[in-house]
Formats: C-alpha cells, structure tokens, sequence
C-alpha cells in the first residue's frame, strides 16, 4: 500500500509537473545577449549609437508586458558585456553567447571591423544579426543569410556627397581616411564617384586607428588649396581633424567627416560656432518624420541626451524589424532570418527591404550642422534645409 501511494504520488507530482511546464516556459524570460564597447576607443561611438538603444528598447517592451512569442508576451533579458574594444574579446564572448550560453538572440557589436568578425559564427549558430554600424560591400558580398546591414553602402553614400559637390561646382578635394576596412570601402566609392563625376582628388593619405597628431598631414594640404577636405573617420579621429583643421587656419569651402560628426556631444564638445557648416554622414534628424521626433524625444526623456543623427536610428529600426520578426515567427531563429529576408518593414528611418544583407530602401544622405542642427541637405527631395556652402569661416 505505501508502495502504492509512493507511485501514485510519483505520477501526479510528474503530471502536476508536466502542466507546469508550459508556464514556466511562457514566463521564462528571452535572452538576448551582444558584446559592445564600454571601454576602450569604439565605445565613444558604441555608447552614443548602440547600447542606450538596447537597454531602451528593452524596457519600452518589458513596459508593455514583454516581447509577444506565439501570442503570449514575454519579458526581456538582456546580457551584455564589455567587449573593451578588442577584436578577440568581441569573437570570444558571441562564441561563448551563442555555443555555450546558448541566448534565444543577439544584437551586433559596434563598428564594421568587429561585426565582420563575427559574421561567421552568426551564420555558424544560426542567429540573425541586424548590424546598425556596419558599412561595406565587403560585408554584402560575403552573402551570409544571417547578416543583415542596416546602413546605406558606401558607394550610397559617396554618391551622395560627390552629386552635391558637383551640383556645387566643387572641383578638387584631399581625401584623408583611417586605415580600416570602413575607411578603405568609403574611400574606395568616393574615389570611382569623384572620378566618374570629373571631381579632381588632389591628395590621399590613410592613417591608423588611433592617430594622436594629422596636423603635419593637413598642413601638406592646406598648401595644395582644394575646395574640399574629406575625413573618411572614426570618432576619435573626427574629433582630431577638426580641431587641427581649425588650430592651422585651414577653410576649406566644404569640409566633410564621417563617423561622429553626426554625434551631439561632437556639436557640443566641439561648440555649434566651430562646427557651423561641417558636413558628414548622416540619414535623419527630429524634423524628418513624426516617428523620428518620437523617438528622438523618448530617447532624450531616457538618456537626458540626444541621439546621434546617422546610425542611431538605424539601430532603432533594426529593433523594430526583430521585434516584429519574432511576433511573426516565434524565436525560431531560421524562421526569424526568413522573415526578415522576406518583408519589407515600416521603421522610423522609413520603410527598409533587403536585397541579400543590404539594405536597398535608405538612399544616401548628405547632412551639415546649422544652429545647432545635423539637418539633411542632400538629396534635395529629402533636405530638411538648403545647405551652406561655403562653409563659414572657423569660429
């Protein structure tokens, strides 16, 4: 009899179990993980685009009740770690995310160099990736189906910016570039652009990530006198060439640096008097759309801080496609990559759909700080005010 009542009380505690399960599995929370730049030179630009994007999003979700998997909404967890700005730390930890923690997700470190060394294990595990900071043909021509580039391509872009230079009647301009592959792709469309548009390139010169001094270099080119300087940069850099551009009295009429002139803390650190009329890479700002100035306002209602003016809402619409996607498809992850590959998504930068793992709907955008403002300037059908060129004088 005891035997009896011990199995008997076996089996209800495994059905009582077997009922339970599906709620715990319901209340589970999902699992996403990524390594960003907390420390080191990337997470100037990973800390204003990147993760204060992650950690919003997920409390805007766990706010409304969590992520809907299969009809029944499910709290955000996230995971993250410092990848401190070091390419075998950001291989190691998604490795470790993915092999051994097995996370339901991941979200895409920072920058081009580092999402190219990831991609192989994105495809390896079978996790979608939706890059808001990473730029290149490279990239695309990889055609990993896991990987999917948010930004506009380089060849988009500096077809952007030499059709503005030509519509401006700007002739001959110095290229300098950080030695990396966003710098050697962006240079490498800008010069088959400026060539095929007429557009003289009186002087190249790379440089290494991490330069501490380019005023020797912008001296050189100063004294060749052409109509426009290009800084194919990183934040730090940006940060450099401004500044020495300024401290050697060199003005050109039009002045262009990419990643980080679209920061505020660069309109800010740098002062809107000095940066007046600086151009760089850039997509959007509050006056492009209502949900543009939706987001730009939640963000600062969060942060106590504005958004950057290129890639952060980028990695905003890349939440919003994996959000949807995982509605639609559960957290099976190939049935996730599918369905992005597949649809065309309504975002805060407009609409995306993409073509392999380029995003062939955001046209390339020339952006310029006027009054305290990255406003769009080119393409004129998307400019949110007429550019100033030339640019004013250093303040």
């Amino acid at each position: 009899m005891k035997l009896g009542t011990r199995i008997g009380t076996a089996l209800l505690g495994a059905l009582l179990g077997a009922l339970a399960a599906p709620a715990l599995a319901q209340d589970k929370p999902i699992t996403i993980g990524y390594a960003i730049a907390r420390t080191g030179p990337w997470s100037i630009g990973a800390q204003v685009t990147q993760e204060p994007n992650y950690i919003m999003w997920a409390e805007q979700v766990n706010a409304a009740g969590g992520l809907s998997v299969g009809g029944k909404k499910r709290k955000i967890e996230l995971i993250g770690v410092d990848d401190r700005s070091n390419m075998e730390t950001v291989v190691r930890s998604y490795e470790k995310l993915m092999a051994s923690d097995k996370v339901d997700l991941v979200l895409p470190p920072w920058g081009t160099g580092a999402n190219f060394a990831v991609m192989p294990l994105a495809q390896k595990h079978g996790y979608p990736m939706l890059s808001p900071t990473a730029t290149g043909r490279k990239l695309v021509a990889m055609k990993n189906p896991y990987f999917f580039a948010l930004l506009q391509q380089p060849d988009r872009m500096m077809d952007a910016l030499a059709e503005f230079m030509v519509a401006r009647k700007v002739r001959t301009a110095a290229v300098i570039h950080v030695d990396e592959l966003f710098g050697l792709e962006q240079f490498t469309a800008l010069e088959a652009s400026m060539k095929a548009k007429g557009i003289q390139i009186l002087e190249v010169k790379s440089y290494p990530i991490g330069v501490k001094d380019l005023a020797p270099v912008l001296k050189a080119i100063q004294a060749k006198n052409p109509d426009a300087l290009i800084a194919l940069s990183y934040p730090p850099d940006t940060f450099l060439t401004t500044g020495q551009t300024k401290a050697i009295g060199f003005n050109p009429a039009l002045f262009y640096a990419a990643v980080g002139t679209a920061f505020p803390f660069y309109r800010d650190k740098m002062t809107a008097a000095t940066v007046e009329g600086v151009m760089g890479l850039g997509t959007w700002n509050p006056k492009t759309s209502a949900a543009a100035k939706g987001y730009f306002d939640r963000h600062v209602a969060r942060w106590k801080k504005e958004p950057d003016r290129w890639a952060s809402a980028h990695a905003w619409a890349g939440l919003q496609i994996l959000q949807k996607a995982v509605e639609k498809a559960g957290l099976d992850r190939k049935k996730i990559r599918d369905y992005i590959a597949a649809n065309e998504f309504d975002t805060i930068i407009g609409k995306i759909r993409f073509r392999g793992s380029e995003n062939v709907s955001t046209p390339g955008v020339v952006s310029q700080w006027q009054n305290g403002e990255f406003e769009v300037v080119w393409p004129p059908n998307l400019a949110t005010s007429p550019a100033l060129h030339p640019k004013p004088r250093w303040n």
